[in-house]
C-alpha cells in the first residue's frame, strides 16, 4: 500500500475511515456480494466545498487487494451512469481478475449506492415499470414521468439534501480527496461512460498523483452530451447494419435492413404494435412498441444484451413480430431488488446543470435531426436513454453549471482510450473531441463491441493491464480481432 500521499487535503476535515463492508451488497443479489479480502470505508466531505463547514456527506469506497503484492500503484474505478456505483462492479471484476497484480478501489460516488446519502427515485424507477404498455413518446406518458421526477423531487428536497450540489466538480474533488486520505501518493485511474467524464474532470481540476488514466466508451466534458447523444445511435445503427452487410448469410437474410429499420420507426410512430406476451414470472402482459420504443430496444440491445440478435429482432419487426423487441424492452425492466438502487439524484443533476440547461430543446432536436434526418421528430425529442430532460430539468431546478465544467483537459499524463464501434450510448466520434489536447492518447476501438468494453471484453482487461503495466508503450491490440461476432439470422 502506498502512504505519504503527496498533495493535500483541498476541503477542511476530509477524512477517510475504514468501515465493514456491507452484508449482503445489494439484497437479494448474492452474486454481487464483496468478495473475500475486500475492505470497504467511507470519505466524509462536505456537501459543498464552498461551505466546508456546512453538511457532511459520506463517500464509499471498497479495496480489492493485489492478487500478487507487486507494489504496482492502486487503480481507481469511476462507474458510469451517472447514478452507478463501483460497488456494483467489485465482485465481477475481482472475478475477471482486475486485481491481479494491483489493488483496484471501486468508488461509490456521491448520491449513489452505498454512498450517505443515496438518492434514489423510487417513484421513477416504477413508473418506467408501470408504462410498458403505453407509447414511449406520447405526450401522456412523459406527463406521468414528469410526475414520478416531481415526487422524487419533493421527497428528497424534505430531507434537506441540495441537489445542486451532487455534480461533477464535486465528484472529481471527492475523488481527489479520496487519494490523499488513504494515504497513496500515485494512482492509475479507470472511467467508463460517465466515469470518464468524471476522470477528465478529475485530470483537469486535481492532477496531482495521477499516474495514468484508461477511458472506456468516452463521454468528454467538452461535450454536451444532450445535444449530441442522438449521434451515438446513429453511429451504432450504421455500424451494425454495414456489418451484417459484410456477413453473407445475414445480407441474404437481410437485404434491406437499415431502410427497413426506419420504415418500422416511422410506422411504429403513428401506429404502435401492442404485443401480448409473458414477463419471467410467466404472467401475462402487454408491451407497447412505438418507434421510440424500437429505438431504445436496439439501443440496450447493443449495449446490455445480444447484439448479434439485432438483424434478426429488426428483420421480424418490420414484418410485424415485435416478440424480440417486447423481450428486450421487459428485460430492461427494474426488477423489485433493484427498485431505489440507481443514484438518479447525482444523475439528473449532472444531465441538467451540465447540458440540458446549458442548451435548448430546439437546438437539440436540430442537432439530432443532422444524425437522423428521416427518423419523426417525435422519436428525437426524447434522449437515447429514454430521458425527457427539457420536461425533468425544469423539475429538478437545480439550474446551470458554470462555464468551466466543460473546459477541456489538457495533460501529458498516459491515456488509453477503449472504444466500440457498436456503441449506441457514446459516440465513437466523441473520442476525436479530446485526443487533440491528450499528447500521450492511444486510441483501440473494438469493431463490433457496444458500450462498455473492459467489463464485458476479457481483451479489453488484458489492454489495460499491459497499459497499466508500462503506460508509455503502444500497446498490443491485436486481440480485437478475436471480439468478431457472427450475426443470427433465425
Amino acid at each position: 500500500m502506498q502512504s505519504s500521499a503527496t498533495g493535500t487535503v483541498s476541503s477542511p476535515g476530509v477524512k477517510y475511515e475504514e468501515s465493514p463492508c456491507p452484508t449482503p451488497n445489494v439484497a437479494g443479489l448474492d452474486s454481487l456480494n464483496f468478495p473475500s479480502g475486500v475492505t470497504c470505508g467511507y470519505l466524509t466531505v462536505p456537501e459543498n466545498r464552498a461551505k466546508p463547514d456546512g453538511r457532511q456527506i459520506r463517500i464509499f469506497a471498497s479495496r480489492a487487494p493485489a492478487v500478487t503484492a507487486t507494489g504496482e500503484e492502486p487503480l481507481v474505478w469511476l462507474a458510469g451512469g451517472p447514478g452507478g456505483a463501483g460497488s456494483f462492479n467489485v465482485a465481477s471484476m475481482v472475478a475477471k481478475g482486475v486485481n491481479a497484480d494491483r489493488d483496484v478501489i471501486f468508488v461509490d460516488q456521491r448520491g449513489t449506492l452505498h454512498a450517505d446519502p443515496l438518492l434514489p427515485c423510487p417513484e421513477v424507477d416504477q413508473f418506467e415499470n408501470d408504462t410498458v404498455d403505453l407509447p414511449m413518446s406520447a405526450a401522456s406518458t412523459t406527463t406521468l414521468d414528469t410526475a414520478a421526477y416531481q415526487a422524487c423531487r419533493d421527497r428528497l428536497a424534505a430531507t434537506v439534501v441540495f441537489l445542486d450540489y451532487y455534480n461533477t466538480t464535486e465528484n472529481a474533488a471527492d475523488i481527489a480527496d479520496l487519494r490523499v486520505a488513504m494515504g497513496i501518493d500515485s494512482w492509475n485511474v479507470y472511467g467508463v461512460s460517465y466515469g470518464t467524464r468524471l476522470a477528465l474532470s478529475l485530470l483537469r481540476d486535481h492532477p496531482e498523483g495521477i499516474k495514468s488514466m484508461v477511458l472506456d466508451s468516452v463521454s468528454p466534458p467538452v461535450n454536451n452530451i444532450v445535444d449530441t447523444w442522438w449521434s451515438a445511435p446513429a453511429s451504432s445503427f450504421k455500424a451494425i447494419f454495414a456489418a451484417c452487410e459484410a456477413q453473407p448469410a445475414c445480407a441474404a437474410a437481410y437485404p434491406n435492413l437499415a431502410a427497413d429499420f426506419t420504415d418500422t420507426v416511422n410506422r411504429l410512430n403513428t401506429t404502435p404494435l401492442v404485443v401480448q406476451t409473458q414477463d419471467s414470472a410467466g404472467a401475462p402482459v402487454t408491451v407497447n412498441i412505438d418507434g421510440f420504443a424500437l429505438a431504445y430496444a436496439v439501443i440496450n440491445a447493443s449495449e446490455k444484451f445480444d447484439p448479434a440478435a439485432i438483424p434478426m429482432m429488426v428483420g421480424d419487426i418490420a414484418k410485424g413480430d415485435g416478440q424480440g423487441i417486447a423481450t428486450v424492452l421487459l428485460n430492461l425492466l427494474n426488477p423489485p431488488t433493484t427498485v431505489g438502487l440507481a443514484g438518479v439524484g447525482l444523475g439528473l443533476t449532472v444531465f441538467c446543470q451540465e447540458s440540458a440547461n446549458l442548451t435548448t430543446e430546439a437546438e437539440a432536436l436540430a442537432t439530432a435531426k443532422s444524425y437522423l434526418p428521416d427518423f419523426p421528430d417525435d422519436v428525437l425529442k426524447l434522449q437515447p436513454k429514454r430521458g425527457r430532460l427539457f420536461t425533468e430539468c425544469p423539475v429538478w431546478n437545480v439550474g446551470k453549471a458554470d462555464p468551466s465544467v466543460i473546459a477541456p483537459t489538457k495533460s501529458d499524463v498516459p491515456v488509453l482510450i477503449l472504444e466500440g464501434a457498436f456503441d449506441a450510448a457514446t459516440a465513437p466520434e466523441w473520442v476525436d473531441l479530446i485526443t487533440p489536447d491528450l499528447p500521450n492518447s492511444q486510441v483501440v476501438t473494438f469493431p463490433m463491441t457496444g458500450h462498455s468494453v473492459v467489463p464485458k471484453s476479457s481483451c479489453g482487461l488484458n489492454l489495460l493491464n499491459s497499459f497499466l503495466a508500462d503506460p508509455m508503450q503502444k500497446v498490443d491490440g491485436s486481440c480485437v480481432d478475436q471480439t468478431l461476432l457472427t450475426f443470427k439470422t433465425g
